[in-house]
């Protein structure tokens, strides 16, 4: 469907598509599995990367990506 979606078109498809991930996202269960140890040290990990200012911004991904 993708290779078949006129180029003025898809900036309204990729619209939908994500107004469709949003919707899709609010309604799923929460997550109520316990975290394992690991989930744990991750998380941590995350944490310190981002206070250090070890990150990367939306704008750098999706040049990455080439959608952009």
């Amino acid at each position: 469907m993708v290779d078949r979606t006129p180029e003025d078109g898809l900036a309204a498809a990729q619209r939908f598509l994500e107004y469709l991930a949003t919707g899709a996202a609010l309604s799923a269960p929460l997550d109520d599995e316990p975290l394992t140890p690991e989930d744990i040290e991750a998380i941590a990990r995350a944490r310190k990367d981002l206070a250090a200012g070890r990150v990367v911004s939306h704008e750098e991904i999706l040049r990455e990506f080439g959608m952009r």
